[in-house]
């Protein structure tokens, strides 16, 4: 069999999954052993309290044809940041990027979606072909309907990425927070490799995770969509509509002799101003906090250890 002379990296994100991961690394390491002469796996290991990295080790150990290496976290940071972290450390001509150890496809579309990427894609998502969550479904419209991306973006169970596109993505951003949103705007090309769901899975998600997901959401649709825009627009222009209101109703009462003088209106569009200046105050300071984060922060990520296995 002719095998691929690519290079090729697998980067794994790694947080509690000692009762998955065994599996994942025998599906994985034989699709790339039967496919590839040379490749590397990359585990990323996001501060896991179990025993993922003993399970790691000794999964690993008998790879003859793999170059294994762990990155250990010094505390938990996160998919983006600890993802970022193990595609720093790739060497490969082509870099698999693996969020999940759950297998729920056929494993022979890992190299499916590379044979696809040769096709002239820099990038190219594996998509389950099942409904989303109504949140995630909510989340994506709102996002691809305000985002001015290329493409939109989905729900993907894992991607594969050239190094072009990994060197253009890094040289247009100085931190990734969001890599999907980032991808899209890219301006390379990029395809979903839509497969069949085999396996029915019941994704148990870390509670650090899920926290971590709302926060990636909420930040995305502020930096990537013009939602924030569009609601501070919108608080806006009903502030407006509420101080016209309070000053025909303050001089109709001021004419009716009802009201002292003055009083009425001062009270109600000193409130109503200060309602609006505060909230879209708030708004600005988190736009530019997460700007300040993204600019001006000289570590995008803290390692405690990278062990070289093989």
């Amino acid at each position: 069999m002719n095998k691929e002379k690519n290079f090729v990296s697998a980067v794994v994100y790694v947080r509690n999954n000692e009762k998955e991961i065994d599996k994942f690394i025998e599906e994985l390491n034989k699709v790339l052993k039967n496919n590839f002469l040379k490749y590397e796996i990359i585990f990323v290991n996001d501060c896991s309290t179990d025993k993922s990295v003993d399970v790691i080790k000794d999964a690993t150990k008998n790879l003859d044809t793999a170059s294994v290496s762990i990155i250990n976290m010094s505390f938990y940071q996160g998919k983006e940041i600890a993802m970022n972290a193990g595609v720093d450390l790739s060497i490969g001509d082509f870099v698999y990027q693996f969020d999940t150890v759950l297998i729920d496809y056929d494993p022979k579309i890992i190299f499916d979606i590379y044979k696809k990427s040769l096709e002239g894609f820099d990038i190219v998502n594996a998509v389950p072909n099942k409904k989303r969550k109504t949140t995630s479904k909510l989340f994506y419209k709102i996002f691809n309907n305000h985002a001015n991306l290329s493409y939109k973006i989905d729900t993907e169970t894992f991607q594969i990425m050239s190094r072009r596109a990994i060197n253009r993505i890094y040289t247009i951003n100085k931190t990734v927070p969001y890599r999907k949103a980032i991808e899209a705007g890219s301006g390379l090309k990029m395809a979903n490799f839509e497969y069949k769901i085999t396996t029915n899975i019941n994704y148990k998600i870390d509670k650090a995770l899920q926290k971590e997901r709302r926060k990636t959401a909420v930040n995305s649709l502020i930096l990537f969509t013009d939602v924030s825009y569009k609601i501070t627009l919108t608080l806006s222009l009903i502030m407006v509509a509420l101080i016209i209101f309070t000053g025909c109703y303050t001089v109709f009462m001021f004419l009716s002799g009802v009201a002292i003088k003055g009083w009425t209106t001062t009270m109600l569009f000193l409130t109503l101003g200060f309602f609006g200046i505060f909230l879209i105050f708030t708004i600005i300071i988190k736009y530019l906090s997460i700007i300040l984060n993204l600019v001006f922060k000289k570590t995008d990520f803290l390692v405690e250890s990278i062990e070289k296995i093989k």
